[in-house]
Order: C-alpha cells, then structure tokens, then sequence
C-alpha cells in the first residue's frame, strides 16, 4: 500500500489524516457549513470519527491516501483531502476490466491511476490559495514520486464552482455520466470527470507553480471538489 507521508508546500502541510485529527476537522467543518451543498463533509465529532476511520480502512486496503489539510501560518486542521481510487496495472490483464488493488507485497506496491477527491476546506480557508498549492502538492506526488499514468478528478455536474476549478488545473473533461448516483440532495445527478495524464502534467504543474507563486488573487472563491 503507498506510504503515508508529509507533503509540505508554503502555505500549506498535508499530514497522514489520523484519530488525532477528528477534533480539529469538526471544528474546521463547523465554521460555516453553507458551501457544502454538494460535498460531503460530516458535521459533529462522532461523524467525523466514523470518516476518519472509513479513510483510515480505505488506506489499509491500498486504495486511498488521506490527508489532514494544514494551513501553515497557524497550524491550523482546515479540511481534508485524499489521493483514492487508487489502481494497479501489473500483473495478468483482469477480465472483466476493473480497478484492484495491489498484487504482491502491498507495503511496496506503487500505483499507476489515482484520483483526488474527498476534497473539502473550512469556510475561511476557501478562497486563500490553500487548494491550488493542496493539489499542486498531491499532482506532484502522483505523477513524480509514483509516476502514475493519468489521475481523475469528478465533481457533482451541477456544482459549476468546482468544475470551474478543476478546468482552472488543465484538467480535460471527459464527459458527464447521466444519471450516475444520487446527490447529497436526493436528487439523481450526474458525474462529470476529468483526467490529467502523464503527458499532461508538465504543462498543468506550469501553471499551477505560476498560480501558486501569485497568491490567493488567482484562486476564485470556494473552489472545492466534490466526489
């Protein structure tokens, strides 16, 4: 499974998301809960316990690498975010095709997909520049430490913020997948996906680095991604 570890950036730290964090996240989710229409984020601290054990697993298994989101300047817990759906290429070609896990020894397997989703920041932290440098840290990871072929990003099809954000990356759409599950409003929504491949990612860390040096003026306001 990969191995948790310490992103740092300059406004910026990601840490292994652990128990210890389940306070500080409640209070980070509590702060002003009116931009979470289309993302799920648990409010309380026994739900927030229940979502850092469910990371915690899913982080067992080899499929996901969650973080605590960090804001430097005052140390600060201000959401979460993780690298997940995490795929492993080698070995027999599976039929049919479908994500698995790791073959082998799972503490040296290194993934070759990923996707970053579970993305979600307290209200005062939106809009400072914390989820350009969040990603630029993750895409960086992925693509340069794993070197993984491609990562994917999804969002509610409705929730034009967040699209908005990850075009802002250089992500390529897709497509959307009509009907794909309910929304967190009960409403049957669909799923747009975008991906950024190996190719790619010269050009997308280009502009991310460029975006991350000027500061929070080229981050719009509450640009969350929302699985």
């Amino acid at each position: 499974m990969p191995v948790p570890v310490f992103l740092h950036g300059r406004s910026v730290r990601l840490e292994p998301l652990g128990e210890h964090h389940v306070e500080a996240l409640a209070a980070a989710a509590a702060e002003d809960r009116g931009s979470y229409a289309f993302t799920p984020v648990p409010h309380g601290v026994e739900a927030m316990q229940r979502y850092v054990c469910d990371a915690s697993a899913a982080r067992a298994s080899g499929r996901a690498l969650p973080f605590a989101t960090v804001r430097i300047a005052d140390g600060r817990v201000v959401g979460s975010t993780r690298l997940c759906e995490l795929d492993y290429w080698q070995g027999p070609v599976p039929w049919p095709p479908a994500p698995r896990g790791p073959l082998g020894d799972p503490l040296s397997a290194i993934p070759d997909a990923a996707e970053i989703g579970g993305t979600w920041l307290s209200a005062s932290a939106q809009g400072t520049g914390i989820n350009s440098e969040t990603k630029l840290l993750m895409l960086r990871h992925a693509f340069e430490t794993w070197g993984v072929r491609r990562v994917t990003l999804r969002a509610d099809a409705r929730n034009m913020r967040s699209r908005a954000a990850i075009e802002r990356l250089g992500a390529v759409l897709e497509g959307v997948h009509r009907a794909h599950t309910r929304g967190l409003d009960g409403v049957v929504r669909g799923t747009a996906f975008y991906s950024i491949l190996d190719e790619e990612w010269p050009r997308v860390r280009g502009r991310l680095e460029q975006r991350v040096m000027a500061g929070p003026a080229t981050e719009h306001a509450r640009p969350l991604i929302s699985a």
